[in-house]
């Protein structure tokens, strides 16, 4: 490079350029290289030939090829797809520059303005391997060097716009810096384009430049006029970034990322780091690049006793404000939560600057997020068309966690880009709308694993991304209201039908009135019951159990009611309900008995017709897992109830039997229904408060509204009470238990624990790194590093399945540990947990078809992930085929991950016993980087259903709100009968949206409850595997029971598993079955 720098001094400007890591210093270099070639920056894409003519020596010629390779896809039409089209695009960020790029390739004259005068966000992005893909084949190896090396699938913001500004300057873009865009103007007459109102005052040329598309790349809190834009609330979300000076030393290196690790399946890593810091987060994540980059979900009650916020506000504004902060408190809180992910092993952690050169640490708020309800406009007025896009923050706001910004970001610039070709074709206005509208329906549920698997033939085609792609989903005619021709908007042909004229969908009540008729046809031929009202009919309780009996026969013996008392025939009823049918009660026996409140048992059975309300009319009984039933709520209650048990039973041996779920062991048979027996109220009332224990909270005794009604061990709350008393988080079926101490409910996170924690209430002391005892407790619930086995002397010997005394049932029960699926059933696959652990279970199915021969590893408890291997094996065959180019650009860079000595030591044996030792860095760099894909995966699976949950309990909180005023007004009974009427079919409605979203909620509940019993499998594996690799004779007779005990642990875990996985299967059949009768 000096020779050819020192021959031509362009090659020197040129390599300056490619290496300047300053905005100011790639600007200047690419202005003096232009001065010196006696070029003028901006000038299409006739500037990059001319840069190509001029720069031919071999380091540009490298990048030159990449970039021809990206022009020459016929997409662009060499260049002259969009040659007479004039592009504005707002902002500078990473969407942004992506979208003028390829405007710039498709030929289009491009002008970007950006506010701001440099890049300094430290934070990183996680990037989807399309996307890292798409910036090599953009030369971002040429730009920075370390891009993606090894097992790196991230960048910081700053990296990423700085090798994207590049290109687009090779490209011939136009870039303004400190001009801000405030608007547009408006042709005043025929004959004249659109313009922008830009502040300061640009040049002229800038100020009278004409556009015919305009790209808002602005940020979430720039939409252009005329959008509008839906938020979507979760309950409140504080997340905190730090961003920790990396002085890339050997030790630094060493220490492994964290790619995600979540409270909602790894609970003990959280609870080690309560006890060490006091500090309380439901997440956290640790990338390495410019800084050594944190980022976690805080809460609130956690900050604010460590003195992170001087006092608590319920306005978010307020709460995370600049006044409300204490920045010393902040610095502690992010530098013990790093210190103690890491194992302090990053030593003396020190913040990185931000752009003010204060350290570079934030809490933020992402409780509310903004999506735009159309991805593009069209402006029309004085004959001249406008074409307004939305990309990036500014189309959806991303949700962090799930670190699908910047790839969803490219994914949308591609789709406006394609919108300006066919725009620039001459395609109808409407047309164009409808296809950008179509493709913008999937832009929320695109993930790497719904895209086309060939990432190497994406181009701006959207068929050449997404598969099964429907562009006429929206009609032209939909979009009509999209299109403004000055100043007014075509009308969307409204039908003719009003919405009160649409059929209900099945299960869902309009009026009392049906739900009365309802009642009575499935309670028509028992004796003794005849339902009239909602009232006196259901105050015997034969009604209901005759409701019950109708759809489930066997649970009870309606003849044996006869005689019984009216209390006992409603609590079996009720009892029967939940236990069984998975409906929980709104409303006491009491109440139910004394007929008082109507409208509490309209409320109650409309979940008995949400559930059954779908089913038909003959008589017979229905399938306890009916999509009709709430059948995920269901299998929750009976979870709970089984650990109840167990633990009630505190351990007792049962005789080598093992406890069952309740759904096995306590379902009544059809040969066995349930004789009613008289039932005692656990804490009974006097008479005069009966009628109204229903009515009152049993934490806060004030009053409880209807929709607001929560029911949990007997017992009716607020949905808002019900909470951990110590991180007040909402508490869900088998997430909780009560203390019988001070009677408080807590989550099993923030149970206490017999020896007292102790937390200081102020901002914590400067903590030092974890002890020898707290570093191996945290070790031992690493979200990295699996657990130590135990140490043995001598060499290591394989391990012998026979030496472990197991009886034929338990034998029988291992091998049933195999998930591999059968020709009916197919169970969840594992997930990953590190990628040592990924890449040490990985290794013997993984070698077969590699060219190796196929050999006996030890024998692990888990068969080998086989959906892992088989991409594992594809990924090999394609980075083998990438030929030498590819190897050249990976040469002499550090991978970021290391292998544990022991994989290592197995892949290293494997490759030299199967002579294909040139194969071994492939086979090393592939395990790594799929397994850290994985673990990805599984993170982002986890916030994905964190976020659901709290959206449905912020939507559940608005729901109860409203249902409380309705509640009121219609008790108040200061209104007509019509009015009253009108306000209980409201009600109605508002019941039946709750009892949708608790059983969304409950089959969520379904999927954290899979992903802790993986988790929990996969701790009890590593540690039984620890035993298991050790002599027979070597093990102490405490080391053997240990054993034994964890391999009965392991054994219920499994059968545990076992049950969701039949749980998930009959739900689909019953849904298959549905579907058939409904085509029918």
């Amino acid at each position: 490079m000096a020779a050819a720098a020192s021959q031509n001094p362009a090659h020197g400007l040129f390599e300056t350029f490619l290496q300047a890591q300053l905005c100011k210093d790639v600007l200047s270099s690419f202005q003096d290289l232009c001065m010196c070639l006696g070029l003028e920056p901006g000038g299409r894409l006739s500037l990059y030939h001319k840069l190509k003519a001029e720069l031919n020596y071999w380091n540009a010629k490298s990048l030159w090829a990449k970039l021809d390779k990206r022009a020459s896809h016929s997409v662009y039409e060499q260049g002259k797809a969009c040659a007479n089209t004039q592009c504005l695009v707002v902002g500078a960020g990473p969407c942004g520059l992506r979208t003028a790029v390829e405007l710039a390739l498709l030929g289009a004259r491009v002008v970007l303005v950006e506010k701001r005068t440099k890049f300094s966000r430290h934070n990183v992005l996680h990037l989807w391997p399309f996307t890292i893909h798409d910036l090599r084949g953009l030369g971002a190896k040429k730009f920075y060097g370390r891009f993606c090396t090894g097992t790196l699938d991230h960048i910081s913001i700053r990296q990423l716009q700085l090798l994207l500004l590049k290109v687009a300057l090779l490209l011939g873009v136009e870039i303004h810096w400190g001009v801000t865009f405030t608007g547009l103007l408006p042709p005043s007459h025929k004959g004249v384009g659109w313009r922008a109102q830009l502040q300061p005052s640009p040049p002229d040329q800038l100020a009278q430049y004409e556009f015919d598309v305009l790209i808002s790349a602005a940020g979430s809190k720039f939409v252009p006029e005329g959008f509008s834009v839906r938020e979507m609330r979760g309950k409140l979300a504080i997340g905190i970034t730090a961003n920790f000076v990396n002085g890339r030393t050997v030790a630094e290196t060493q220490v492994p990322e964290i790619s995600g690790v979540a409270r909602i399946y790894n609970q003990s890593f959280f609870q080690n780091l309560f006890k060490a810091t006091g500090i309380d987060l439901e997440n956290i994540v640790y990338y390495k690049d410019d800084t050594h980059y944190f980022v976690m979900t805080a809460k609130k009650q956690s900050l604010l006793r460590l003195g992170v916020l001087r006092q608590d506000f319920a306005n978010t504004e307020q709460l995370l404000g600049r006044d409300n902060i204490v920045p010393e408190a902040l610095h502690r809180f992010a530098r013990a939560a790093a210190d103690f992910a890491t194992h302090g092993k990053l030593g003396n952690l020190e913040f990185a600057c931000d752009a003010r050169g204060r350290p570079d640490v934030a809490a933020f708020d992402f409780t509310s997020m903004t999506r735009a309800e159309s991805a593009a406009r069209v402006q029309e007025k004085h004959g001249a068309r406008v074409l307004l896009e939305l990309v990036g923050d500014c189309l959806v706001e991303p949700f962090w966690p799930l670190g699908t910004g910047v790839a969803r970001g490219f994914l949308a610039a591609f789709d406006a880009a394609w919108m300006v070709k066919q725009w620039a074709g001459g395609t109808q206005p409407l047309d164009v709308l409808a296809e950008r509208e179509s493709l913008y329906q999937l832009l929320s549920q695109t993930s790497p694993e719904n895209m086309h698997r060939n990432i190497a033939q994406y181009t701006l085609d959207p068929a050449s991304r997404y598969p099964n792609l429907n562009l006429r989903s929206v009609t032209p005619q939909q979009v009509r209201d999209l299109y403004d021709m000055g100043g007014k908007e075509l009308e969307r042909k409204k039908n003719d039908k009003t919405d009160s004229s649409k059929p209900l969908a099945p299960g869902l009540v309009g009026t009392q009135e049906e739900l009365l008729l309802w009642c009575q046809k499935q309670t028509a031929g028992y004796p003794g019951v005849q339902v009239t009202d909602f009232s006196s009919s259901w105050a015997d309780g034969r009604a209901l159990c005759a409701l019950v009996h109708r759809f489930r026969p066997s649970l009870l013996d309606f003849s044996t009611l006869q005689g019984a008392g009216a209390l006992d025939t409603t609590a079996l009823a009720v009892k029967l309900a939940e236990q069984e049918l998975g409906i929980a009660p709104v409303i006491s026996p009491q109440v139910l008995v004394s007929g008082t409140d109507p409208l509490g048992l309209i409320a109650y059975l409309t979940h008995f017709y949400s559930a059954f309300g779908r089913t038909p009319n003959s008589p017979g009984p229905v399938g306890p897992l009916s999509t009709g039933t709430a059948s995920a709520v269901l299998f929750l209650s009976k979870l709970q109830r089984t650990l109840q048990r167990n633990r009630s039973q505190n351990g007792e041996d049962s005789g080598g039997k093992k406890p069952r779920l309740e759904s096995e062991s306590k379902m009544p048979s059809p040969t066995e229904p349930t004789l009613l027996k008289p039932v005692t109220p656990q804490n009974p009332l006097p008479t005069d408060q009966e009628a109204e224990a229903g009515d009152l909270c049993s934490l806060c005794g004030e009053r409880l509204y209807i929709l607001e009604r929560i029911c949990a061990d007997g017992r009716f709350f607020h949905r808002r009470c019900f909470h951990c008393h110590s991180c007040e988080a909402p508490l869900w079926p088998e997430g909780y238990r009560q203390h019988p101490g001070d009677g408080h409910f807590y989550c099993l996170l923030h149970f206490p624990q017999s020896v007292s924690i102790s937390v200081c209430d102020g901002a914590p002391k400067d903590q030092e790194p974890p002890g020898k005892n707290e570093e191996k407790e945290a070790e031992a619930a690493s979200p990295r590093t699996p657990p130590a086995p135990p140490k043995v002397e001598g060499p290591p010997k394989l391990p012998s399945r026979k030496l472990i005394r197991l009886s034929s049932p338990e034998r029988r029960s291992l091998s049933s540990l195999n998930f591999n699926p059968d020709a009916e059933m197919e169970g969840p696959p594992k997930p990953p947990r590190s990628c040592s652990v990924l890449a040490r279970q990985a290794l013997e199915g993984s070698f077969t078809g590699w060219g190796g021969p196929v050999q006996r590893l030890p024998q692990t408890l888990l068969s080998p992930p086989t959906e892992l291997m088989s991409s594992v094996a594809s990924n090999v065959e394609e980075e083998e085929d990438e030929g030498p180019s590819s190897s050249e650009e990976e040469e002499g860079e550090e991978e970021d991950l290391v292998l544990t000595s022991d994989v290592e030591q197995t892949l290293l044996n494997f490759a030299k016993n199967s002579g294909t030792m040139e194969k071994y860095p492939t086979w090393r760099r592939t395990l790594l980087r799929r397994a850290k894909e994985e673990e990805v995966k599984r993170f982002c699976k986890a916030q994905a259903i964190q976020r659901r949950l709290d959206e449905i309990e912020a939507t559940l909180r608005e729901l109860e709100a409203e249902g409380k005023r309705l509640e009121l007004a219609v008790r108040s009974q200061n209104c007509s009968s019509e009015q009253e009427k009108l306000w209980v079919e409201k009600l109605l409605d508002l019941i039946q949206k709750k009892n949708s979203l608790v059983a969304e909620e409950a089959d969520l509940m379904i999927t954290v409850q899979e992903l802790g019993l993986e988790e929990k499998q996969w701790q009890l594996d590593q540690e039984l595997r620890g035993y298991m690799d050790r002599e027979e004779t070597l093990k102490t007779a405490k080391e053997k029971q240990a054993e034994e005990q964890m391999l009965k642990q392991l054994l219920d875990v499994v059968k545990q598993r076992d049950a969701l996985i039949r749980f998930r299967e009959e739900c689909r059949l019953s849904e298959l079955v549905e579907g058939a009768g409904n085509q029918g």
